[in-house]
């Protein structure tokens, strides 16, 4: 995909457009874009991105989480690659605002806040803080407070929707709780967000265990458990044909595996071909010739994106253009909010 050399002008986000919602995504910079993230999430806020006012946050500060992992000069160069695959892959920057966390220091002043409001039981009880933390010599309080400045990432920007998955429904929640509990103390300060089901995606498992979704945390310990959005076409093509399926050679209808289930899926969301109509094509065919197809499909589709995605990480003055247009204009709806906030509760 061509992108412009010069920074496009951006509408203005403030205050939101009465026919559109807006609303809130953030993406660590842990670990590499995969297949996974690509069929499940960026492809589909592609396809709909102008149905909403959109706010795509490079989440850095949660990146810290876990320090003893951090590599500083790998994390910035995360974040800026997070950017790039975004608008490589056909994000518009004249719609879209793409950020990085840690460039608005609002994100942070508004957590000490929130922190300020939240009871200790609510962390408590996070499920995704119990299995981080498992098996931890040491855990720090990052891990245990991360959800209160997911609430005020969401909360920061007005936003009206936030699309996730079951595994983030209950963060969701507790942005919402948080909100209330604030505004009962303070009066009616923050806009409390809704749940949005996500905008259709592919839900992509592991190609070496179909029964886990694809994770950029496993894809960094097993080579053969995704496809990188960056990986050489020899190499996606051969995690591809080692996908696992089942001991079987032929596919039988109502017969299949998760393995080849998932291969089904990721062909037909990189076709839009429906997996009904892949598996009536397959009918007594071997895996092989299913994997071969799965392979070239996925090869054509990353290709452009993958010259694009090179072309922008060495266009060093585009990307920070683009982020500084895009900071400037969020940046004024987070100070808006954090001067209620402040007002509300007698600082600053």
């Amino acid at each position: 995909m061509s992108t412009p050399s010069s920074v496009p002008s951006l509408s203005p986000l403030t205050p939101a457009a009465p026919s559109k919602l807006r609303a809130f995504s953030g993406v660590q910079p842990t670990g590499k874009l995969h297949l996974g993230n690509y069929l499940g999430a960026i492809k589909p806020w592609v396809q709909h991105q102008h149905a909403r006012e959109n706010v795509f946050c490079v989440v850095d500060l949660h990146a810290l989480t876990i320090p003893e992992v951090v590599n500083p000069a790998q994390l910035r160069a995360n974040c800026r690659g997070v950017v790039a695959a975004f608008l490589a892959s056909g994000i518009d920057p004249a719609h879209s605002n793409i950020f990085i966390q840690s460039h608005i220091r609002e994100h942070a002043e508004l957590q000490w806040l929130l922190n300020c409001v939240t009871p200790l039981g609510w962390l408590d009880r996070m499920t995704q803080f119990k299995s981080k933390a498992e098996g931890r010599e040491t855990v720090g309080a990052g891990l245990l407070n991360y959800p209160v400045l997911q609430a005020a990432d969401i909360l920061l920007y007005d936003t009206d929707v936030v699309p996730v998955g079951d595994d983030q429904k209950q963060h969701i929640e507790l942005a919402r709780d948080i909100a209330f509990r604030f505004n009962h103390l303070f009066g009616e300060t923050l806009k409390a967000p809704a749940l949005s089901v996500p905008l259709a995606g592919a839900r992509v498992m592991g190609l070496d265990d179909p029964t886990v979704k694809m994770s950029k945390s496993i894809a960094e310990q097993r080579p053969n458990h995704a496809v990188g959005l960056d990986q050489d076409p020899a190499k996606a093509r051969k995690v591809i044909m080692k996908a696992v399926t089942d001991t079987g050679c032929e596919y039988a209808p109502g017969l299949a595996s998760p393995g080849v289930v998932n291969l089904m899926g990721i062909l037909s969301a990189v076709t839009g071909e429906s997996v009904d109509s892949i598996a009536e094509r397959y009918a007594g065919r071997g895996y092989g010739y299913l994997k071969a197809e799965v392979a070239d499909a996925v090869v054509a589709e990353l290709t452009p994106v993958q010259a694009e995605y090179a072309r922008l990480m060495n266009d060093h003055g585009y990307l920070d253009s683009i982020l500084n247009t895009s900071t400037a204009r969020v940046r004024e709806i987070a100070e808006g909010v954090m001067r209620r906030v402040r007002g509300a509760i007698g600082v600053g």
